[in-house]
């Protein structure tokens, strides 16, 4: 199945504009979210029941809290990338190795980066937001790089994976804003123009290497170096510091919800097996099943933007 989103990025007169169809707009928050069963009241009441023992909730999100804004992820049961195409993520070795590679990505993401950069949250981000001004949330770690966690307002956050809305340089590590980095694209690429066929995770869209060849790169301000966006590509790690620091706020928790997240990736998962391991109750909010279902004392399959609001953190 191939699924066309009318996205196009063009030059005219010097100002750069996109285009997305108006069905793609109306269901953008519907494209990419999996069929799942109607909220069933005997789980709210469980979820319920669970939230309201916890007096130090750590909550971990992932890609599906996010389908819900329009933003497709990785593995979700026929909508997801895997299920759709036969495209994988860019691998970070190739990144810091090839000119040509991140000549590449750096074209489909200029390309993508408007719509990307313009989501907003769902209701389940601005629940989630809404539980750490009222003091439910002790942390929030997320393993998504989409800043919706920061444009609801949440401050006790830890980005697990980065941010796409920050670039660093692989030489000097000076850190500049993405949205500096999309005007010197613009610069750049004054007559550079290119129409995608669909729509990837972590905003990258689908460009073929004729459309890509003559698109400029521009190197780090300071330094000269190639640049990378804050974010863990694939075949990465994450920070050593950051792992701990998780660990920490980990076993501080009294309870442990993961939110739209398979957990299949282990940087996220391991934290529920420090969970497990300390005997600290974990709950899943998740549409299909986790790589720790048998981990926990409460699995829901609902939609995270219509079950989140529902709970009473009080």
């Amino acid at each position: 199945m191939r699924l066309t989103y009318g996205l196009s990025f063009r030059s005219t007169k010097g100002c750069w504009a996109t285009n997305l169809s108006q069905q793609c707009l109306r269901g953008s928050s519907r494209l990419f979210v999996p069929p799942s069963p109607p909220v069933n009241p005997e789980e709210v009441k469980e979820f319920q029941h669970f939230i309201s023992l916890s007096k130090k909730l750590l909550v971990m999100t992932g890609a599906g809290i996010s389908t819900e804004s329009g933003i497709p992820d990785y593995r979700s049961e026929k909508v997801g990338l895997y299920a759709r195409t036969a495209r994988r993520p860019i691998q970070h070795s190739d990144f810091v190795r090839s000119a040509p590679i991140r000549q590449r990505y750096w074209a489909r993401n200029f390309v993508g980066w408007p719509q990307f950069s313009s989501h907003r949250p769902n209701p389940a981000h601005w629940a989630l937001s809404t539980w750490e001004s009222l003091g439910k949330l002790h942390w929030l770690v997320t393993q998504n790089v989409d800043a919706l966690h920061t444009k609801a307002g949440s401050q006790r956050l830890t980005e697990l994976h980065g941010c796409m809305h920050r670039v660093l340089c692989l030489d000097c590590g000076a850190q500049t804003p993405r949205e500096a980095l999309q005007e010197r694209f613009r610069v750049l690429n004054p007559k550079w123009g290119a129409e995608a066929q669909g729509l990837a995770p972590d905003g990258d869209v689908f460009l073929s290497d004729e459309q890509v060849q003559s698109f400029q790169v521009p190197p780090c301000l300071r330094c000269g170096g190639p640049l990378k966006p804050d974010v863990v590509f694939f075949g990465d790690t994450v920070d050593a510091a950051k792992v701990d620091f998780v660990h920490k706020r980990v076993k501080e928790a009294d309870a442990v919800l993961v939110v739209g997240s398979s957990l299949q990736v282990y940087s996220g998962y391991r934290f529920i097996l420090t969970a497990w391991d300390k005997k600290i109750p974990i709950a899943i909010l998740n549409i299909g099943p986790t790589r720790s279902d048998h981990l926990a004392c409460l699995k829901l399959n609902s939609r995270c933007g219509e079950l989140l609001p529902l709970i009473d953190p009080h």
